[in-house]
């Protein structure tokens, strides 16, 4: 990709645990995604984006950092990102931006205490969004799938009563029709969904009303096993919130198009990691947690990136390897300002990586690699997934090949036809270890 010589305005719409398969351009047989489809035959669409930690909070600070989750210390949710760490709304604003930010933050709090997730994020706990503020530490503690609050800048309490994805998406529309304030200055506009995240209360997704009926003849993703998990259950709702996210998607690009923004904004549509749907659960160590995605299968480290606006045209299909950590180097690359420090690569220019480094918790301590092909997995099983961020020591895990077994169904770590190949994966992994500033870590037979 080229950038332009003019700093454009810059959006990102972000949801929460949309697989990639969730979208018509990526294989969804369903009319669920008609305008992330178009945005896409207009823009670029990334069919190998990668997040670097499957986990809600972690994935948001490497989204708003440009650091892996360890680097920040937000390894696990419940860590709230540093005070000073020089986050992507700073360095937006010495590059002349106006910043914003509109949804769920959930990168403020320490725990998961009601009282903190259900009140104001305090502004020092903001990653330096102090102009334009409409979000709230945990949305599902302050709303449900219709109904709830959120809070904005001065931390007044805003109640809605609609769907949750279209009265959050409001907010955004607020704040595009009174940005630009005329000043000359362009904005960057950070739009944070829940959707298509289950209610953790209730353990279900919420989709809008007839969901369930609308999608009830869904075509099961070839990875989802019959019997396994909650998906034949929650899939109609899991597809009726994807779709809700598209139609607030066209509503923000068409408010863009109103402002006559479109030519000079940059949209990310993109997600913190994707959903297995409670079938990986007994994988979990016995200190662990997984319901949905802390694991290195493809359905939940995988993740939708389309992307349009100046330097992202052509209706172009991109299969190189790309990081969620390569976005925020991107976003600030675009804006002419100082990406020095941050890890990934910028999309401008970028002649493509080997490997995808992940990093897990909260299920088992792990890191993974995703090549052009293969998965490896190693795990340090004397390490507790909640109170560890690493480990020195790490043993085999998994080993798949995503071309001959697209739905990783045999493990391939104990096979001695790929004993060449797993070396060279370890010894990937290691560099990239060192490359995350973890330092020299060690990787040993699972025997």
């Amino acid at each position: 990709m080229v950038k332009t010589h003019k700093p454009p305005n810059v959006l990102v719409f972000f949801s929460d645990q949309q697989r990639f398969d969730s979208l018509g351009c990526n294989g969804q047989p369903l009319d669920i995604t008609p305008r992330i489809d178009h945005m896409a035959a207009e823009g670029v669409n990334y069919t190998m984006a990668y997040t670097p930690q499957p986990v809600c909070g972690p994935a948001r600070a490497v989204m708003q950092s440009g650091l892996y989750a360890t680097q920040t210390g937000c390894y696990r949710n419940g860590i709230p990102l540093p005070y000073d760490c020089d986050s992507l709304a700073r360095r937006m604003k010495r590059a002349g931006y106006h910043v914003a930010y509109v949804g769920k933050w959930h990168l403020g709090s320490v725990g998961d205490a009601m009282e903190v997730m259900t009140a104001p994020v305090p502004l020092k706990s903001r990653g330096g969004y102090d102009e334009y503020w409409v979000a709230v530490e945990s949305l599902p503690k302050t709303s449900r799938g219709y109904g709830g609050y959120i809070f904005d800048t001065e931390g007044g309490k805003r109640v809605f009563t609609g769907y949750r994805t279209d009265c959050v998406t409001d907010y955004a529309l607020e704040y595009l029709d009174a940005c630009p304030a005329g000043d000359g200055k362009p904005f960057f506009l950070f739009l944070s969904h829940i959707e298509p995240h289950h209610q953790p209360n209730t353990g279900l997704h919420e989709g809008p009303a007839g969901s369930r009926e609308k999608y009830a003849g869904f075509i099961r993703p070839p990875d989802l096993a019959h019997g396994e998990g909650d998906w034949e259950s929650q899939y109609p709702d899991y597809l009726g919130c994807c779709n809700a996210l598209d139609r607030n998607l066209g509503r923000v690009l068409d408010k863009l198009g109103e402002r006559g923004l479109s030519e000079e904004t940059i949209v990310f549509y993109t997600s913190d990691h994707g959903s297995h749907f409670r079938t990986k659960t007994h994988e979990a160590s016995p200190d662990g947690y997984d319901d949905y995605k802390r694991n290195c299968y493809e359905n939940t480290i995988r993740v939708p990136l389309v992307v349009r606006g100046p330097g992202f045209t052509g209706g172009k299909i991109d299969s190189r390897l790309v990081s969620l950590l390569d976005i925020p180097k991107t976003i600030v690359d675009a804006a002419g300002g100082d990406n020095g420090g941050m890890a990934g690569e910028s999309l401008f220019g970028q002649t493509g990586r080997d490997a995808v480094y992940i990093q897990i918790s909260e299920s088992f301590v792990g890191r993974a690699v995703r090549t052009g092909r293969y998965t490896y997995c190693v795990h340090a099983p004397g390490k507790h997934p909640w109170n560890d961020s690493a480990s020195e020591i790490y043993r085999d895990r998994r080993l798949f090949d995503n071309d001959t077994d697209p739905c990783q169904e045999t493990n391939l770590i104990y096979d001695p036809a790929y004993t060449e190949i797993k070396a060279d994966l370890r010894a990937k992994l290691i560099s990239l270890a060192r490359q995350a500033g973890e330092g020299t870590i060690t990787v040993t037979d699972d025997t």
